[in-house]
């Protein structure tokens, strides 16, 4: 469906009992094309250094621009560490990167109290985790106490060391990597840590003509380019509470309350086939995660109000990871993919 086949009742006129009945539309789109200006000014210095994989600086975009944390999985060499540091680079922020190995201590991520022999007694020794953006590379390497300890922080942005909790700075954004292909030496993530990530990006390989141009990056004498800084982390602050103003009408929060649903009893909505290929379904963080990554992919697009196909735009993303498969399913080889795009032939479109 075109944009512009998107009949929206909501004008200043409108007598509505909606709450949000009072939403100018025109001025608010005005608004959000003016204050999502600077999304063009980051994509193009991102794309200096990323070649193709659109779909993945999209969704570091949202994950920016909703509060969201990002998990990124694809085979090695497809620009995941790189593009992470390239989007660091472009906001005046700190960042920091944890290389998760096998050996790798909880006290190593969080930080550790330390005894200082002058002062005679214990001092805290901050860990990479404070930083506004962190990189946890190839996460799915440590075992389930290091990944547990980045729960605390990424639910609720503060950490614990000893007896005192540290509010982590603002933005605050892990952006995790893991690589499906090598299981040897891997620990899966727990299901609970799986959840709090708002959008799971699967990568593919580029295509012909984008290789080429890595290539040419990549051997040019002029040397491999570099991104400007071009945001600072009170900009992102800024362009989140924007985000929060898209306009949102409720049959697109019925459109997602509805497809959520449908991964949890798909029998009603007419995939009694479903039924048994699903252990469980996407739990609330799914619903409010949809909607979020819908309204940031809307202010992406420069528009001040969500349409059903930005629902469906960012719906694999936000619940290939949330939908457990039953060992049926393993068996006929059906993936999540499919029973999402099930889901979304089914479900009523507003």
């Amino acid at each position: 469906m075109e944009e512009t086949n998107f009949e929206n009742p909501v004008t200043q006129e409108s007598t509505n009992t909606n709450p949000a009945s009072s939403v100018d539309i025109k001025a608010l789109n005005e608004r959000i094309q003016k204050e999502s200006a600077f999304v063009d000014i980051l994509t193009m210095e991102m794309d200096k250094v990323i070649i193709g994989q659109k779909h993945m600086t999209e969704r570091l975009l949202i994950g920016l621009l909703s509060n969201g944390h990002i998990l990124l999985e694809g085979v090695p060499g497809l620009a995941k560490t790189l593009a992470i540091n390239t989007l660091a680079k472009t906001v005046d922020a700190k960042f920091s990167r944890v290389q998760f190995t096998p050996d790798l201590l909880p006290a190593d991520v969080i930080g550790t109290m330390i005894y200082n022999q002058k002062q005679e007694a214990f001092t805290v020794k901050k860990g990479p985790i404070f930083a506004n953006f962190v990189l946890a590379d190839e996460i799915n390497r440590a075992p389930a106490k290091v990944q547990s300890a980045l729960l605390e922080a990424m639910q609720e942005r503060q950490i614990t060391i000893g007896e005192t909790t540290f509010k982590l700075p603002e933005p605050f954004l892990v952006l995790a990597t893991q690589n499906p292909v090598e299981q040897e030496g891997t620990y899966p993530l727990p299901e609970a840590q799986v959840d709090r990530f708002m959008l799971k990006v699967v990568l593919d390989y580029p295509k012909k003509e984008e290789e080429k141009l890595i290539i040419r990056n990549n051997i040019s004498k002029a040397g491999f380019p570099t991104p400007n800084c071009v945001l600072t982390p009170d900009d992102i602050l800024k362009a989140r509470n924007v985000v929060k103003d898209v306009y949102m009408d409720e049959k697109i929060e019925q459109y997602i309350v509805d497809i959520v649903n449908a991964t949890r009893t798909p029998e009603d909505y007419n995939l009694p086939e479903y039924k048994n290929l699903i252990n469980f379904g996407g739990s609330p963080r799914a619903s409010i995660n949809l909607a979020l990554a819908s309204k940031a992919y809307a202010f992406i697009k420069r528009r001040g109000y969500v349409i059903p196909e930005d629902v469906r735009a960012i719906c694999h993303d936000v619940l290939r990871h949330r939908i457990g498969l039953s060992y049926e399913a393993e068996a006929e080889n059906i993936t999540t993919e499919e029973i999402i795009n099930g889901i979304l032939n089914n479900v009523e479109i507003p």
